[in-house]
């Protein structure tokens, strides 16, 4: 098997591995991905018991047993970048010897459940719902770093799609196409809705809103990005993280869902009055759709 060069893997004085300062063994299979560290405790707080509570910089985790069932809580902070070293790094805490830097011959496959806020751009889309991202589509560039041609049933569509959306915004890195893990889509509650997601390199010009520094894809981004629309379903939201997630997730051989709370609709103009009470709910069911004895 492939070795792992050590500036390629680089672990800490006490083992663990980079960033997370994460040991083998103290992450679950199952992991909650959260953005804001803040978020972390509202998600645990439904174990029954937690053995681990770790941070460093951006990065919280907590790994405990709920129903029986173990899991871990990790904060990954905002947008792709952090994505890329948060599901690297889980990664190789399962399938990477440490002591030989060899990538194992047995591989252990996780499921990534993201938990995160996104605002609708479709004005049918109410707030305070909640959206399953059955794809999404990725304006961040990290895609420009991975191979992204896996979904080969629906390559010349996806192509078709990306290239207008390329050329008709002006963008100058070329979006890409990821999509849900299958099983995880099964797993879901009926109250949350199925949609396909854009995710963006940043919440300010990147999504379309302007305070001082004028965007240079201004007001007719939000309305184009609305209009579109893959497999007859129109797109339904605009985040910075869930294309990552699930483009690391189908190269690495992982499971992955994305699930957003939609507390802002960029069409309608309207913003959730009580945005943590939606969190919450929905971190409640979505936990007993995911641990299940």
């Amino acid at each position: 098997m492939k070795t792992i060069k050590k500036t390629e893997l680089i672990l800490n004085a006490d083992g663990s591995i980079y960033h997370l300062h994460a040991l083998p063994g103290e992450i679950a299979e199952t992991i909650f991905l959260v953005g804001d560290p803040e978020r972390v405790p509202f998600v645990s707080k439904h174990f029954d018991t937690i053995e681990i509570k770790k941070q460093n910089r951006e990065f919280v985790i907590h790994t405990g047993i709920k129903d029986g069932v173990r899991a871990s809580v990790i904060s990954t902070g905002i947008g792709t970048d952090n994505i890329d070293i948060v599901l690297n790094e889980i990664d190789a805490l399962f399938n990477i010897d440490f002591k030989t830097y060899r990538i194992k011959e047995k591989l252990t496959v996780l499921k990534f459940i993201r938990i995160g806020t996104s605002g609708a751009i479709q004005s049918t889309l109410p707030i305070d719902t909640w959206v399953a991202s059955e794809h999404a589509f990725g304006f961040d560039a990290l895609g420009g770093y991975y191979p992204t041609s896996e979904n080969k049933n629906c390559i010349d569509a996806t192509n078709a799609l990306l290239y207008k959306l390329s050329t008709v915004t002006g963008m100058e890195s070329r979006p890409y196409f990821s999509s849900a893990s299958p099983q995880l889509l099964s797993q879901l509650p009926l109250s949350i809705k199925f949609g396909i997601t854009v995710t963006m390199p940043g919440f300010y010009a990147p999504q379309g809103r302007h305070l001082r520094a004028q965007p240079r894809y201004a007001d007719d981004l939000i309305a184009f990005l609305s209009s579109q629309k893959f497999d007859e379903k129109a797109f339904t939201n605009i985040e910075m993280e869930t294309a990552g997630i699930y483009l690391l997730a189908s190269l690495l051989g992982h499971h992955a869902i994305s699930l957003s709370a939609i507390l802002a609709n960029r069409i309608t103009d309207e913003f959730s009055a009580n945005p943590e009470k939606t969190i919450q709910t929905g971190i409640e069911e979505i936990l007993n759709s995911f641990l299940k004895p």
